[in-house]
């Protein structure tokens, strides 16, 4: 694993930080990968119940980093195409990963780092971080992060926030939907424990299984979705783990997951 990158596992829960604090814990090749593969490594943990997402230092990423964005000038059209690419993959092993995620964000989400957020299932935020999309400052766009922002925060928003590339508040984030809660900083590591934990009182499988239900059903027509949400349910009462978790409520009990 890169230096760049701190990925532990205790139990059902895997931390992973974004650990270049001196350079607001910026993207760059090296980071890039490392994040793909600890994500794409996660898919095979069975054991693994949430995975938390942070970044080391005051910031929790500033987006790509200035040496890596220099040497793109340096890069052909192709060339900046398989790089944008691998990026993209970045994204989608965060976003395709079966386990919920969770984004601690403090400092800044911009760029790239929003779409870090963008692509986890679950995101925390303090009161005084910023977000943005800011590529168009910078005469590029947001366009790999864009499949995810936009499922996220919606067109209407992205097409305001994009053409600007402003830097927005928490509040604001939280108002769209790209945040799902707000704190102070003093209370943003207690806020992100206490939902690892509220994930962890959800069935294992259960828990798995409803993110792909969010993900999967606004994408089916009506009668598609009506059968294979119906197969979902079934599935999963007939199983142990539904067997369980229905017997237990009846017998006030925590099931056996807990």
């Amino acid at each position: 694993m890169s230096e760049s990158l701190a990925v532990s596992i205790d139990g059902p829960t895997a931390n992973v930080r974004l650990n270049r604090p001196i350079v607001r814990n910026a993207l760059d090749g090296d980071l890039i990968a490392a994040l793909t593969k600890a994500f794409l490594d996660f898919h095979a943990r069975a054991e693994l119940r949430a995975v938390l997402l942070e970044g080391a230092g005051a910031i929790f990423c500033g987006g790509a980093d200035i040496q890596y964005m220099r040497k793109a000038l340096d890069l052909d059209e192709q060339q900046n195409y398989e790089d944008a690419l691998r990026l993209s993959d970045l994204f989608a092993a965060i976003d395709d990963c079966p386990i919920p995620t969770i984004a601690k964000v403090q400092g800044a989400a911009l760029g790239g780092g929003a779409g870090l957020v963008a692509a986890c299932d679950i995101v925390i935020a303090a009161d005084d971080a910023l977000f943005g999309f800011t590529e168009a400052k910078l005469g590029i766009v947001p366009a790999v992060i864009s499949p995810f922002v936009v499922r996220k925060i919606g067109a209407g928003h992205a097409r305001a926030l994009f053409t600007t590339a402003e830097r927005f508040s928490a509040e604001r984030a939280l108002r769209i939907g790209l945040v799902h809660e707000m704190v102070p900083p003093s209370q943003l590591d207690a806020s992100t424990d206490g939902k690892m934990r509220e994930v962890l009182t959800s069935g294992p499988t259960a828990a798995r299984m409803a993110k792909k239900i969010a993900k999967t059903a606004a994408q089916l027509e009506r009668d598609e979705a009506r059968s294979w949400t119906a197969r979902q349910i079934a599935q999963q009462r007939v199983g142990p783990e539904g067997q369980e978790g229905l017997r237990s409520f009846l017998e006030k009990r925590r099931p056996d997951w807990h």
